[in-house]
């Protein structure tokens, strides 16, 4: 089961969300980012544009399934 999660610490942005005891670095842009109900926390701008910035949904090691869930 080990594809579900890596951990990339050497990455110049690591870590990209605070407060995160480990962060899945296996979805770093997050697939769920055109998908109007993603399941996370972001925001939607005035120009359409999501902002992300907040949500850590995809990074987290038990909601793998729930991201491929989404993408089917």
């Amino acid at each position: 089961m080990s594809y579900k999660f890596f951990e990339n610490k050497d990455c110049e942005f690591y870590p990209c969300h605070k407060g995160l005891k480990e962060i899945n670095c296996l979805f770093c842009y997050c697939p769920l980012y055109r998908i109007k109900d993603c399941g996370g926390n972001c925001k939607i701008l005035e120009n359409g544009v999501k902002d992300c910035s907040s949500c850590a949904f995809p990074h987290i090691r038990e909601n793998y399934e729930k991201v491929i869930e989404k993408l089917k």
